[in-house]
């Protein structure tokens, strides 16, 4: 268990007074993330602080299947940390950044076991409209997972941000978006992503119809049917191809149906 110093319940949210600040719950082994009490943004156990606890995390990690030796991944939004703890523990060989806006996130990076920066990981604060404006051909795969209260922040779900990811990535790069389903502006959003990726994507939804993670690649590297026959590629160690099998069937049956 980390020794770190962890922020005591109550959460720092006055929630009457429409003022949300992350805040950190524990219960027996496991501590969560919140801006509101009503909806968990992170999840980590103590004891295996890399595994990956919310099965839409899982899910975002069907990359693999296609990229499975990224040099570098950029993430929008840190959280609890979840995907970029699993990112750097398990792809050696890729250079990890994450952009998060809020720096009072990033202050609870050590209660999440997040790695220090170092040579290959490294935490930005910046507002990722912003910081993806200005890159072209940057990185294999671009994860968007960046909520806030009431959902994704308008200038991250934009038709001119998508269009931004698209040049922000290399060729044969796949950007991965984690959705809300029932949002009603969903459908609105994929046809925002399709103007600039194409076809070449695909909608997987998560067993509670809660979360829809899109897949979309700058290339046609979707399109290889042998990503579908979910074979572990020699790169992703068996520990954590075991923690994502039951999820990457999912993913599997879902390309044969496309």
């Amino acid at each position: 268990m980390s020794d770190v110093t962890v922020p005591a319940d109550p959460p720092f949210s006055d929630e009457s007074a429409g003022v949300h600040r992350p805040f950190i719950q524990n219960a027996g082994t496991r501590r969560t993330l919140h801006f509101t009490q009503k909806e968990i943004q992170s999840s980590m156990s103590v004891l295996n602080p890399d595994a990956l606890e919310i099965e839409y995390t899982r899910m975002m990690m069907g990359f693999v299947l296609f990229k499975p030796e990224p040099a570098h991944i950029l993430m929008v939004g840190l959280g609890g940390g979840s995907l970029p703890k699993f990112c750097h523990r398990y792809l050696m060989g890729a250079e990890i950044s994450v952009v998060e806006i809020d720096p009072a996130v990033i202050a609870l990076r050590e209660a999440f076991m997040v790695p220090r920066d170092s040579a290959r990981f490294r935490v930005i604060q910046a507002d990722a409209a912003d910081h993806l404006r200005g890159l072209s051909e940057h990185a294999d795969v671009i994860f968007l997972d960046g909520f806030g209260v009431g959902g994704i922040p308008g200038a991250l779900c934009s038709a001119d941000f998508y269009a931004d990811c698209h040049r922000a990535l290399r060729d044969d790069g796949i950007l991965v978006i984690n959705f809300h389903v029932n949002h009603p502006k969903h459908h609105e959003y994929l046809d925002r992503v399709r103007a600039s990726f194409g076809s070449s994507m695909f909608e997987v939804v998560d067993d509670d119809m809660t979360n829809s993670i899109v897949f979309a690649c700058k290339g046609r590297l979707l399109d290889d049917p042998a990503a579908a026959e979910l074979k572990r590629p020699a790169s992703i160690p068996k520990d954590a191809w075991r923690q994502l099998m039951p999820t990457l069937r999912v993913i599997g049956a879902t390309l044969e149906l496309r």
